[in-house]
């Protein structure tokens, strides 16, 4: 049997899959995405008033299809479900990325002078319903004149995605903040969580490389690195005068926890 094991078909089969899947993906995520701000904007009775008003409709044999029917116990499944979804769509979006060779000088690199204000808002904007859905609160802190070069797609990419993984061990709180330290733009995600393991810390920028010769998948995390590479890529990729962007991962920080750090020159 012939290998196939590089051919230029089998990745472009599985490229168009994974764009396939995150179509999809994307789909399902913003229909969660309807139903939780749906029912959150139920007054305080709401629970109570779905409840009497899907009964009858229950015994005449009808189906309740209405956002505001869901019963309050399916919220925080419908909450975990959109959390999956979002994880599995943005390591979906890097694999796409790392096919396209993200990183690499044929890659679109689109750096923009904005403001730094307007990227805070917009990943605040994409993590609120998530977030609100499960109890979270979001903190924000950020120069507001402050204006900066950046790609903002990319950014933004980076940085829910390290939100989404914070939602995952924060206690109930998260901040993300925006300050210029030096000549490099210092973006924080941080929670108020355990925190990251030592060893993660300790093997430092070791942990980022999927290159490496000890890369690998941690069974235990579902961690497969990917998040952390791809961050570092897009970092790398933003230069300015002999510096260049870097991720950091720390402890402490304001609330305590993790904190993932993103600096642009």
């Amino acid at each position: 049997m012939e290998d196939q094991t590089g051919s230029p078909e089998l990745f472009l089969f599985l490229a168009s899959t994974v764009h396939d899947m995150k179509n999809s993906i994307s789909v399902l995520s913003g229909t969660l995405e309807n139903l939780l701000d749906a029912r959150a904007r139920l007054p305080a009775d709401g629970d109570a008033a779905t409840d009497a008003a899907a009964a009858p409709a229950a015994n005449a044999g009808a189906t309740v299809t209405s956002a505001a029917a869901a019963p309050a116990a399916a919220y925080p499944q419908m909450a975990q479900m959109l959390y999956q979804t979002k994880r599995l769509n943005d390591n979906l979006i890097q694999l796409l990325a790392l096919y396209k060779e993200v990183g690499k000088p044929s890659y679109p690199f689109e750096p923009q002078p904005q403001r730094v204000s307007e990227l805070v808002e917009q990943v605040a904007s994409q993590a609120r319903i998530l977030l609100a859905s499960k109890g979270i609160a979001l903190d924000l802190d950020f120069p507001p004149e402050l204006i900066w070069t950046y790609d903002e797609d990319l950014v933004i990419g980076v940085l829910v995605h390290a939100i989404n993984n914070a939602i995952r061990y924060t206690a109930d709180r998260i901040r993300l903040s925006a300050a210029q330290c030096g000549d490099y733009l210092e973006l924080r995600v941080e929670d108020n969580g355990g925190g990251f393991p030592p060893a993660m810390l300790e093997a430092g920028v070791s942990a980022m490389d999927l290159t490496a010769a000890n890369a690998k998948v941690n069974f235990l995390t579902n961690s497969s690195g990917l998040g952390l590479y791809f961050a570092s890529e897009v970092a790398k990729m933003h230069q300015h005068r002999q510096r260049r962007g870097a991720i950091a991962l720390e402890n402490g920080g304001r609330l305590g926890g993790g904190a993932f750090v993103l600096r642009l020159p």
